[in-house]
């Protein structure tokens, strides 16, 4: 293949966290045109998969069964502090998403359900923004 025909490109790397399958098909057909995805059904299956490759943004939901979202992203933080952190939920208590937003660091806490422009916006303003 000549080297012009070969194409590098760099896009970050996006690991989608949810328990609800469709919901993982939904954020990956809207996300996969602009980032590289991994998705992940639970926290456990999202930490080998954190382990294991180098993500640039994780998006997680909070509300799951095993260990809950804001819980998994505040251990990422202290095992990937380089790793940019979105929680995703529909629990609307503001204290709540208040709390999380400081002890995970998150770089964003958006209320379900979240349009797909607001979460490419959100993940490239992680990408650019402060650890």
């Amino acid at each position: 293949m000549a080297a012009s025909t070969i194409r590098h490109s760099i896009r970050p790397r996006v690991l989608l966290v949810d328990d609800e399958a469709a919901l993982l098909a939904v954020m990956r057909l809207g996300l996969e045109g602009e980032f590289d995805l991994e998705v992940a059904a639970s926290a456990e299956e999202a930490e080998l998969l954190l382990a294991t490759g180098k993500h640039d943004v994780v998006v997680c939901d909070h509300m799951m069964p095993g260990e809950a979202g804001s819980d998994f992203l505040i251990t990422a933080s202290k095992r990937h502090p380089s790793l940019k952190r979105i929680l995703v939920t529909g629990y609307m208590n503001p204290d709540f998403l208040t709390r999380s937003m400081s002890i995970a660091g998150l770089s964003a806490c958006l209320v379900k359900p979240v349009p797909k422009a607001d979460l490419v916006t959100a993940i490239r303003t992680a990408l650019v923004g402060p650890v």
